[in-house]
């Protein structure tokens, strides 16, 4: 078994549809950290989802829904992490508001 460290979603501006940020390929993933930051000068949502293998993002999988960020917020997400993602699984998120929040990502892989 080999643990490689990994940056699962680089900084990035989230979304406001759902997107797919990160896929397990071929590895097991534990989610160490993950963080969201509204730069705006306005309140912000974001809603994550952690979605198994052969399923879309939906309520069936929604970990976090509508978290609201006010400005210069950041947050560091419990629900998510030392979750796991078998192969195949992937985050998924949707910001309710474009050019607000960042997201980043950070875990290991087991192969």
């Amino acid at each position: 078994m080999t643990v490689t460290v990994k940056l699962l979603i680089p900084a990035k501006l989230a979304e406001p549809s759902q997107t797919t940020q990160y896929t397990a390929v071929g590895v097991t993933t534990l989610i160490d950290k993950f963080t969201a930051t509204n730069f705006s000068g306005s309140a912000a949502t974001i809603s994550v989802n952690l979605v198994t293998v052969a399923d879309s993002a939906g309520n069936q999988n929604l970990i976090v829904k509508a978290k609201t960020l006010q400005p210069s917020e950041t947050y560091t997400f419990p629900e998510i992490i030392g979750s796991a993602l078998a192969p195949g699984g992937f985050i998924s998120t949707i910001a309710g508001t474009a050019s607000a929040i960042n997201i980043r990502s950070n875990g290991r892989e087991i192969t």
